[in-house]
């Protein structure tokens, strides 16, 4: 990870969460929305901070991962933010979608009138999948370790079990990722359903005022979409980056790959800011300061 990289993806997930808190001072209450993004913001800016210790730490001290500790210790705190990340970013979704849908169905009305505590109980519930995933990544330090250790000729036979063993790990943890892309995926097409027979109900009362469903639900889309794009260019560069390491020991080539992972969160924050008409709206103002200020 570059320096660039991170000094653009803290400024960004700070500022989201900075004008949410500023927000919540000055109203005194707090939306679900709101309280998602900041959450977010702050467990992405945790997640560059492991990121980029992570860098630090191969690129000019390596032999301090041969110890064990530290390794583990990295593996546990970067797995636990990318949990959290990529579950806010779930929730926010399904936030999204309650949200702004409209369908008469009793199931939805349901979820629709408890939405928090649906939001609520879906988080909790991912620390189910956060226990798997810690247990595996605690197991996996182990392969890091022996690739940071002085080479051995009687360890060939061990590092070939290790990278097996990696391999079908990998492809566990991999699956836990299935359910928050599903989650995401179903709040999009469910979003697109609403839209279109909203689209229908519209044209027929012949209502020419101005439709801000249909807009609410194109911007929820939008956000959907993005998130769902970027998540999948980060899960498939980070099976490439750990593909590259273990068959072809090209540690150079797979340090380049794994820097497309790291815009991820960067861009989404973005993504955040310019589709969230508040934090455009802050953003627009402090970047017209500084332009009058410089001038």
């Amino acid at each position: 990870m570059s320096t660039g990289e991170f000094i653009l993806g803290v400024l960004g997930n700070g500022f989201i969460g900075l004008v949410n808190c500023i927000e919540w001072v000055k109203n005194g209450k707090v939306s679900s929305a709101d309280f998602i993004l900041t959450c977010l913001a702050v467990a992405r800016i945790i997640q560059l901070w492991v990121t980029l210790l992570d860098s630090f730490i191969v690129g000019l001290a390596p032999h301090l991962y041969a110890t064990g500790k530290l390794v583990k210790v990295v593996i546990l705190l970067w797995a636990l933010t990318n949990h959290l990340t990529t579950w806010f970013a779930t929730c926010l979704s399904i936030f999204y979608f309650l949200k702004i849908a409209n369908f008469s169905h009793f199931f939805f009305l349901w979820l629709k009138w408890r939405m928090n505590r649906v939001l609520l109980v879906l988080f909790l519930a991912s620390f189910f999948l956060l226990s798997f995933d810690l247990l595996m990544q605690d197991a996996l330090g182990e392969l890091w370790m022996n690739t940071f250790r002085e080479p051995e000729r009687n360890m060939t036979l061990h590092l070939d079990a290790s990278k097996i063993f990696y391999l079908k790990s990998l492809i566990l943890l991999s699956l836990t990722y299935v359910i928050p892309f599903l989650l995401s995926l179903a709040s999009l097409l469910l979003l697109f359903l609403s839209l279109v027979r909203h689209t229908k109900n519209f044209q027929v009362n012949l209502n020419h005022s101005r439709d801000f469903s249909t807009e609410a639900h194109k911007r929820a889309m939008k956000m959907v979409t993005t998130f769902l794009l970027l998540f999948i260019v980060y899960f498939i560069s980070t099976l490439i980056g750990n593909w590259i390491f273990l068959k072809l020991q090209w540690y150079e080539v797979m340090m380049f790959v794994m820097v497309v992972p790291t815009l991820f969160p960067l861009g989404h924050s973005f993504v955040i800011i310019l589709g969230n008409s508040k934090l455009r709206q802050v953003a627009f103002r402090l970047l017209w300061g500084l332009k009058f200020y410089k001038n």
